[in-house]
């Protein structure tokens, strides 16, 4: 019973996904546009925490080089068998601060919370959104570094990070500054979005725009300075809407 239960919920959690990020044409219509903007044909991209592939859908077809790379072995292998064959590769591994083996806590039936930060879990899980959710499962899965794709592959014109709190850790693994950079913001760990920024200025000089939900729009007219963007930051309450800070480089350090 408890065999079936697990395939049922894993089952359950993908096709919620599939639902989430295919099933809505006008955002993936609203995605690419917004994509088309940042990302030129022949364009290396790195999607950090691919999922089911969305992000990488999206970029392949506006003629971008993808390198997806995604932990999680049942949507790894979804990914995979769907767009497999026009990935430049699919690494199926976390990315952290140093390479080795990690722990990955998944949520069978909410696939897009599972994380390899504890701290996340524990923080949103006393979030009022996030309390009928459940990690139930550990899995030990290989992890490599930004800094170690980039000499695999070579340097991305951008790199999209979702992982669920672990931003941070992946960023610092990365040396060398990437021209953009996405990554998730969560305002309940408003903390790990201001040490991105930090981490950010440190390697390169960059302004910071962002992404409210999935609207796939900038919010602000204008690029800010980091010291701009983490006073927002750090102004939010636990329970606003989450989204996506694009960080874009404007000179070296």
């Amino acid at each position: 019973m408890r065999r079936t239960l697990s395939r049922f919920d894993v089952a359950y959690g993908v096709l919620r996904s599939l639902v989430v990020y295919y099933g809505q044409p006008w955002r993936r219509i609203a995605l690419k546009r917004f994509y088309r903007d940042l990302i030129s044909p022949g364009d290396l991209v790195f999607d950090i925490g691919a999922h089911v592939g969305s992000r990488s859908h999206t970029l392949l077809s506006l003629g971008a080089r993808v390198v997806a790379v995604e932990p999680q072995p049942v949507l790894a292998d979804l990914v995979r068998r769907h767009i497999g064959g026009r990935l430049t590769a699919l690494e199926e591994k976390a990315v952290s601060d140093s390479e080795g083996e990690i722990e990955l806590v998944i949520s069978s039936r909410n696939p897009t919370v599972t994380s390899t930060s504890r701290q996340f879990i524990e923080t949103v899980g006393s979030i009022d959104s996030f309390k009928s959710v459940v990690w139930d499962r550990k899995i030990t899965v290989p992890v490599t570094t930004l800094d170690a794709l980039v000499a695999r592959y070579g340097m991305p014109a951008f790199c999209k990070i979702d992982v669920e709190g672990a931003e941070l850790d992946i960023l610092n693994g990365l040396s060398s500054p990437i021209p953009l950079v996405a990554f998730e913001y969560i305002p309940a760990m408003a903390t790990t979005a201001v040490g991105c920024i930090d981490r950010l200025m440190e390697i390169g000089d960059y302004r910071f725009n962002r992404v409210l939900g999935e609207r796939h729009r900038l919010v602000a007219d204008s690029w800010l300075t980091a010291v701009e963007m983490k006073r927002f930051i750090s102004e939010l309450t636990p329970d606003e809407t989450s989204g996506d800070i694009y960080a874009r480089l404007e000179s070296l350090t």
